[in-house]
């Protein structure tokens, strides 16, 4: 589905998509009927007040009066009473609406392919799950009841006022009708506005994020001046994109003062000299002028009420947008499950790239056989990570296929692959919880005794009783109180419990130091045990030990084969282990 563009298929779309706004709205709006009622109820009573009751003539029927007084009282409590009550029951609806988008908005990021992960920075992604949905609460908790009721109250008072003085009627609405085209071009403009902001709003928490999380490396290069003035350009910008949008709310506001101040007034004069020859009693005419005020009331409030519906609209539609974004990763409806056991892959011509249009592999055919130990190299951008993220499928080749077991990747059902394929990153990301906690990620179901033969096969225990906690060790932020090697190590463990066939590790020795080194490479060779494992190394001492090596450069498979077998041939391979070697020594 296409992300819809004007401001009425943002709105349509999203009220489609938005049951809750709708459950229940016909007895939201007959309440909003209700208090447009009893709001033009009131004009009509100071009227009969004024005819009736004496107050024009000076012969005052106070029995008359008192009982009109105390009717308008209880219709404007009853009116107030609905109002509150019309108000909650949207409320909540626009809660219920507000957290399933971000629900929606969540999951759809998780959907993404790669290639989209690529193009989008995170801290845009971020604001259209928190601040673009956010920007829809103020309509849906307060404009959304202004848009029931006014159109109701504005039509009922025009038919009200045609009633007392059709000629009345007939200078209000003319004198209201400019403002109908010059509020259509503030609309147009208010929602480039919004839509701009944003955008910038989104850019502005991307630069935050990034200089948060690379506070430690902006210190030690002594970056702050660097990141301060991209930080400050993109909080001018977000400045410049609210500026405009204040602006046209500005304007928007003076318009409609400016309207309602010139209706009432004409209003008063014409009654003032002509109604007599209109045909108005005092308390007609004051009725009159009162209907008018209902109908200036809107009118001023329509800079808050436009100003709230062309700000949803933008926050709505970059939601949208991320909701209907074409989904490049279709499940199959009906999967083929993997078996259990180590893993077979096949790649055949594989070739794919990002939306650039760039290709980053290109051809790449080989067999891998089940149980077998492979390491891929080849120099900095050469396709290495790319392809271990197809064989997560983390995206789809753009042509060629690769199969797991026998089976099409694209056949294999969701949560057997997820059970069967598992990666331990560079980074090894840990989620701000126990050890423990993290380390039953791998695997939902994971019991105690599960987390115990994990820490015995990688030989951890020894050193999760140098911890004060143990296993119940609170890792921080990202895994912040561990150092790097202890959290590829939690990592290691995580992918231990969960046991899977194929086993793919991108870099995931690299970063640890040598006595770490020692520890998981025996490790290591018990986790691969019964297994595929598939190493993605820049050190070659991974690639020695390997069955096959596998070797890229610029996005192609350029050699394979034993490591002994590669170090005696001329190319890639032999020139990669020599720079190493001369580097080890």
């Amino acid at each position: 589905m296409t992300a819809p563009t004007s401001a009425f298929a943002v709105l349509r779309r999203g009220f489609s998509g938005s049951p809750q706004l709708l459950r229940g709205l016909p007895v939201t709006v007959g309440l909003g009927l209700t208090v447009a009622v009893a709001q033009m109820a009131v004009p009509v009573i100071i009227q009969l007040a004024i005819d009736r009751g004496g107050l024009s003539s000076g012969t005052v029927e106070s029995g008359t009066v008192v009982v009109l007084v105390a009717l308008g009282f209880a219709v404007v409590g009853v009116s107030g009473v609905l109002t509150v009550v019309a108000q909650r029951r949207l409320i909540v609806r626009a809660e219920e609406t507000l957290r399933d988008l971000r629900v929606r908005a969540f999951d759809a990021a998780h959907r993404l392919s790669m290639a989209d992960h690529n193009e989008e920075h995170t801290g845009s992604l971020t604001a259209r799950v928190t601040s673009d949905v956010d920007a829809l609460s103020r309509f849906v908790d307060w404009g959304l009841f202004a848009w029931v009721v006014q159109p109701i109250v504005l039509t009922g008072v025009f038919a009200l006022m045609a009633f007392y003085s059709w000629p009345m009627a007939v200078i209000s609405l003319l004198l209201f009708l400019p403002i109908l085209p010059l509020l259509r071009a503030m609309q147009r403009g208010m929602l480039r506005a919004h839509s701009s902001l944003r955008v910038a709003v989104g850019d502005t928490l991307n630069e935050f994020g990034e200089a948060l999380g690379g506070a430690e490396v902006i210190r030690a290069y002594g970056a702050e001046p660097r990141s301060r003035r991209r930080m400050l350009h993109a909080s001018q910008l977000r400045y410049r994109a609210g500026l405009r949008t204040a602006r046209y709310g500005a304007t928007v506001y003076v318009i409609g003062d400016f309207f309602s101040a010139v209706v009432l007034s004409t209003m008063l004069a014409v009654g003032v000299f002509w109604r007599d020859s209109l045909g108005l009693t005092a308390g007609s005419f004051v009725a009159v002028l009162f209907l008018t005020t209902l109908i200036a009331t809107p009118t001023a409030e329509l800079s808050e009420t436009l100003n709230t519906v062309q700000e949803a609209v933008a926050g709505w539609r970059r939601v949208l947008d991320l909701i209907d974004h074409p989904v490049d990763l279709h499940e199959p409806q009906n999967g083929v499950a993997l078996d259990t056991g180590p893993l077979g892959i096949d790649a055949d011509a594989v070739t794919f790239a990002y939306r650039s249009g760039k290709a980053v592999l290109h051809d790449v055919t080989v067999r891998i056989d089940p149980g077998a130990q492979v390491a891929v190299v080849g120099e900095t951008g050469s396709g290495k990570t790319t392809f271990a993220k197809l064989l997560m499928r983390l995206a789809d080749p753009v042509a060629g296929s690769i199969e797991l077991g026998g089976i099409p990747l694209d056949q294999v059902e969701r949560s057997s692959r997820l059970e069967s394929v598992r990666l331990v990153p560079q980074d090894g990301f840990l989620f701000n919880t126990t050890i423990d906690e993290n380390i039953r990620l791998g695997r939902e179901g994971t019991t105690d005794d599960d987390v115990t033969a994990a820490l015995d096969l990688l030989g951890l225990e020894p050193w999760l009783a140098t911890l004060p906690d143990g296993l119940q060790t609170v890792v921080g932020d990202r895994g912040s109180d561990l150092s790097v090697g202890e959290r590829q190590l939690v990592a290691f463990a995580r992918a231990a419990v969960a046991d899977p066939g194929l086993l793919i590790l991108d870099e995931a020795t690299s970063s640890v130091d040598p006595e770490t080194d020692r520890r998981l490479t025996s490790s290591l060779a018990r986790l691969a045990d019964g297994r595929t494992l598939v190493s993605i190394a820049h050190r070659l001492a991974t690639a020695e030990s390997a069955d096959v090596v596998l070797v890229f450069d610029q996005g192609r498979l350029v050699q394979q084969g034993s490591h002994a077998e590669l170090v005696d041939q001329h190319g890639p391979y032999s020139e990669l282990h020599k720079a190493w070697t001369a580097n080890a020594h």
